[in-house]
């Protein structure tokens, strides 16, 4: 696996002097729903570093899932373009999901290269960016690249150097190693900071929720190869930390993606039906209570099979 430091990239204007010379467009996204208390932070750093002072991103986009709170509006007032999923391709409705966000944005999108960074970032800087570009603008090979970093986990008593990635450690490595071991050295597989190029994003389905990761890792793994992944370190990343019960929530998403992945691109098959119901037990009045939550493996097919995205970005087969 292709692993590389972010200070490799640090030189902010050779990358935009490669960008220049391959003619390319950088576009930046954040998937959000109610981030109001990080967003506006993120949209000011990355855009007074990587656009105002340095040209090497070409726009700043806020897809946004329907927040309640000021995300939209804080976004807007920070310079960053803001389009509410539901409002993209509404011929083809919507759905929930951080995945559904980083569908549509390829349709709204102008970039060649396609960064996408989760918006509850509290350390954000711009390296989140660089670091993710470099290798594409410096290898023509790689077409999708990771982030990996050391994730904190809040605790109790305050904050521990490691913990996080909890989901990524007990169950996706896992997999991975009794599947598809090329991938279990990737270090953060389920990062939601990444970069790849639209010739390559376009191409794959999209699980619209928890799975969206996992689905491109595998997708790419059995229609391009390894060989075009690589992932880049940058050192730190300090988050909101979710309860143990959201992550079973999103370890079942994430099984239902692994499951249809497999039995889609391999031989192996299942003899019996998967549920859509996560249950989860809370304990109330010293009972046990079923708490039932329906996680729909819903995918979005590749972007380049939809007509209105091929006129736009393929005008002329």
């Amino acid at each position: 696996m292709k692993t590389f430091h972010h200070s490799k990239f640090s030189n902010i204007s050779r990358l935009v002097e490669l960008k220049s010379q391959q003619g390319v467009r950088i576009s930046l996204a954040f998937p959000t729903l109610n981030e109001e208390a990080t967003i506006g932070k993120e949209i000011l750093i990355l855009k007074t570093e990587l656009m105002d002072r340095s040209p090497l991103l070409d726009e700043i986009v806020v897809i946004d899932s329907g927040s309640i709170d000021k995300t939209r509006s804080i976004a807007a007032s920070f310079g960053a373009k803001v389009y509410e999923s539901k409002n993209i391709l509404p011929k083809y409705g919507t759905h929930r999901g951080k995945g559904e966000n980083l569908w549509k944005s390829l349709y709204v999108l102008s970039g060649d290269i396609i960064v996408w960074i989760d918006a509850d970032i509290h350390n954000i800087a711009p390296k989140f960016v660089y670091g993710l570009v470099g290798p594409l603008l410096e290898n023509p090979e790689i077409g999708y690249v990771k982030a990996l970093y050391e994730r904190p986990l809040k605790t109790p008593s305050g904050l521990s150097p490691t913990g996080g990635g909890r989901v990524t450690e007990i169950l996706v490595r896992p997999l991975f190693s009794l599947f598809y071991p090329e991938l279990a050295y990737l270090i953060q597989p389920l990062s939601g900071e990444y970069a790849g190029r639209r010739s390559l994003l376009e191409r794959l389905p999209f699980s619209v929720g928890y799975g969206v990761e996992l689905g491109h890792l595998i997708d790419i793994y059995h229609f391009f190869g390894p060989e075009v992944l690589a992932q880049v370190d940058l050192d730190r990343r300090v988050h909101r930390n979710q309860s143990v019960e959201a992550l079973s929530r999103m370890s079942f998403g994430i099984l239902l993606t692994f499951f249809h992945r497999l039995q889609k691109r391999t031989n192996c098959k299942l003899d019996t039906l998967l549920h859509s119901y996560h249950i989860a037990l809370q304990v109330r009045e010293n009972v046990h209570q079923p708490i039932r939550t329906e996680i729909l493996p819903i995918e979005r097919p590749p972007m380049i099979e939809i007509e209105e995205y091929r006129e736009k970005f393929h005008p002329n087969p």
